[in-house]
């Protein structure tokens, strides 16, 4: 990586180089050393980042191009899941990564609630301890996740080479996604594109909101969609995404009068449709990761998947098809 000269790429162990340019430490230091901007705030606030020989005190201090930087990486800390012979559906799979087309209903990583059952039991158990651990706490494999009642794509990282290239097409934002929804009422214009800060909501803090255009808090989020067919009282609409911020879509879509159906925190499904989602047994946000394209962080080649609609949503949309 040009400016960075490497002298520990992998964990545990200190990495050393020259940053790039002139901005924010949390940046500067994440596009020069392949760390996320997350992994970089924690080492920060634990005392482990230096530049130009002083201890970094504040994400967002100012750091200068040409400085030089050291990151001690601590090994991570054991990880409290055990593998569990779940059966996950395998996209595609080779020495370097995974593609698994998650289910509705199953959590990404073990958490309070939610100590088994999630993928990351799964993915202990398929790959037997292949998996990068580069995230601190070590949260074996995951780049990025979906939340636990949305299905499809995830890409998962079988090595710290692996996870590191991904990450940092995560944040350039050159990783294409998109999802399939199925929104309520019918999005007038058909296609167009939301844009706006997300973060948390003053009214609820469990919540994701769109912030004042004049807000500093929050990150910015872009999200493209179009209408790939009207529904009786709803539509099925696509969402690419250029950012992938927490509930980015359902908060979008939210926020432009049409919540996902069954969506329980960000919108409620009209009356004239709850019948029939309950006559079906439809029991979450119809949302679906249903494409995934990068680069292969370790051939360069350019890989492209797609996952089928689960059959819900085909009942769903068939149900509510003019």
């Amino acid at each position: 990586m040009a400016g960075s000269e490497f002298t520990g790429t992998s964990v545990p162990g200190t990495l050393t180089g020259t940053l790039d340019e002139s901005d924010r430490a949390d940046r500067a230091l994440a596009k020069a050393s392949g760390l996320s901007r997350e992994r970089i705030k924690t080492l920060i606030a634990q005392g482990k980042v230096a530049v130009a020989g002083a201890v970094v005190r504040s994400a967002s201090a100012r750091v200068g191009a040409g400085a030089a930087f050291a990151i001690e990486v601590p090994p991570p800390e054991p990880l409290a899941a055990e593998p569990q012979a779940i059966p996950l559906d395998i996209v595609f799979e080779d020495e370097h990564l995974v593609i698994v087309d998650k289910p509705a209903g199953m959590v990404v990583h073990p958490a309070a609630g939610n100590r088994d059952g999630t993928l990351v039991n799964a993915l202990l158990h398929h790959c037997r301890g292949r998996l990068s651990g580069i995230n601190g706490v070590v949260r074996p494999g995951i780049v990025h996740r979906i939340d636990k009642d949305t299905s499809g794509l995830l890409v998962v990282a079988k090595t710290d080479t692996a996870h590191e290239g991904l990450a940092r097409q995560f944040a350039d934002h050159s990783i294409d996604r998109s999802y399939l929804a199925v929104c309520a009422g019918h999005p007038n214009p058909a296609a167009g594109t939301v844009s706006g800060r997300i973060g948390r909501s003053d009214a609820n803090r469990k919540k994701m909101a769109v912030l004042p255009p004049d807000s500093q808090r929050g990150k910015h989020a872009v999200t493209h969609y179009r209408t790939v067919k009207l529904l009786d009282g709803c539509a099925l609409i696509e969402c690419r995404l250029e950012t992938g911020r927490t509930h980015q879509v359902r908060v979008h879509c939210s926020s432009i009068g049409h919540p996902l159906l069954g969506d329980p925190v960000y919108g409620r499904t009209p009356a004239a449709l709850r019948p029939l989602l309950r006559q079906i047994g439809f029991a979450r946000q119809a949302l679906h990761a249903a494409s995934l394209g990068f680069d292969h962080p370790v051939t360069g080649e350019r890989v492209e998947f797609r996952a089928e609609l689960p059959a819900d949503m085909r009942e769903l949309i068939d149900q509510t098809t003019r």
